[in-house]
């Protein structure tokens, strides 16, 4: 039995789902204890740690660690989420330079200070930051602010999408996340702002190492807003944490990549 478990967790499962399935696969793990030092979004893909029985104990040695990430993010939208999984609102990014946008990218390494986004699972009074912005209760709480380092940052390319095919992405991932997510209304909002129209997006795909803590839909959302059209991330997948990669990780199937 391992006392590390490396998960591909697909598009659309929770952190708990990719272990409740693992379990199922492998019995002899259905009745050990098993957590996992640090959470993936529903739309986030990639590499998930696990902890079983007594490597429990060292949960603080892996919370540290650093990560590495894939993330697409797309221009000319913003949402309450940062991310697809959210009320989007279109922003006009007129005649936007490829030089510029990697120049605003490249000037996010180093110290990074950022508000945690609003629809996160972190905890304020016992009840998590979404509670209270899906409850229009954010006037209750103070949103804390974390500082966190960026390490390293590769542009691998900018491409347009145009909003066909956008559209099919968004619904489709979308439509694989399970709970309550608000995914009806995301997906009419989605269809508002796309549906019909012959446009074509920018999208960015970068690499971009930190440390642990980092959020990087907001980075995508501060991008946007840096840039003067608003910013989202339409994909994200983890590809290490630590020694630990995608390429050693266990895929557990899903809906979705």
């Amino acid at each position: 039995m391992k006392s590390v478990v490396n998960l591909y967790k697909p598009v659309g499962m929770t952190p708990l789902q990719a272990v409740d399935k693992f379990r199922v696969r492998h019995r002899r793990y259905s009745k050990i204890k098993m957590s996992y030092p640090g959470r993936l979004d529903p739309m986030a893909c990639g590499v998930l740690l696990v902890l079983v029985g007594d490597e429990n104990k060292k949960m603080v040695n892996y919370m540290g660690l650093d990560k590495e990430y894939r993330a697409k993010i797309l221009l000319g939208f913003s949402s309450d989420s940062y991310d697809i999984l959210g009320l989007g609102c279109s922003k006009d990014c007129g005649e936007l330079e490829i030089r510029e946008i990697k120049k605003v990218l490249k000037g996010f390494k180093g110290k990074y200070k950022f508000q945690l986004p609003v629809y996160s699972s972190y905890k304020i009074k016992g009840k998590s930051l979404f509670y209270y912005a899906r409850s229009g209760k954010l006037d209750e709480v103070d949103i804390p602010s974390r500082e966190v380092e960026i390490k390293s940052v590769k542009i691998d390319s900018v491409y347009n999408i145009g909003a066909g095919k956008l559209l099919k992405e968004i619904v489709r991932k979308v439509g694989l996340v399970d709970g309550d997510f608000r995914q009806e209304e995301i997906i009419e909002k989605w269809k508002e702002l796309l549906e019909g129209k012959d446009e074509k997006f920018l999208v960015v795909d970068v690499v971009i190492g930190c440390s642990s803590g980092t959020y990087i839909r907001a980075i995508a959302d501060d991008l946007g807003k840096k840039l003067g059209c608003g910013g989202l991330l339409l994909g994200l997948e983890r590809l290490k944490v630590g020694k630990f990669g995608v390429k050693g990780a266990e895929r557990i199937g899903g809906k979705g990549k």
